[in-house]
């Protein structure tokens, strides 16, 4: 089977370390570029790169404010992987609840010895 595209949807997008970086830090807010690529270490050509990619997934806008361009978290497009990993919930907290009933149990037992 071949691999998907890169820039297909947002799974693949964020599969990128550095791309989940500069979403982590657009959460903050609007940033240019250049504030991207300096904070995270890497060149600007880079840094372009991975928003260009992220915008074409619909997880980060950009606007012109003068002479630059802020990019910004587009939360919407995190739609699909919120769901998905929301399917999850009921195995963690079920994962949980046993956890606390064994940490429960190991409690009472160790004041009764």
């Amino acid at each position: 089977m071949a691999r998907a595209a890169t820039t297909s949807d947002a799974f693949n997008a964020i599969a990128e370390p550095q791309r989940r970086d500069i979403l982590a830090l657009l959460r903050a807010g609007e940033r240019p570029v250049t504030d991207l690529a300096q904070e995270l270490g890497m060149s600007q050509p880079r840094a372009s790169k991975h928003l260009r990619v992220l915008r074409e997934v619909g997880l980060v806008r950009a606007r012109g404010a003068g002479k630059q361009r802020l990019y910004g978290l587009d939360a919407r497009g995190l739609r699909p992987v919120h769901e998905w990993v929301g399917g999850f919930e009921r195995f963690w907290n079920e994962s949980f609840d046993r956890l606390d009933t064994y940490v429960q149990d190991l409690k009472q037992t160790r004041q009764g010895e």
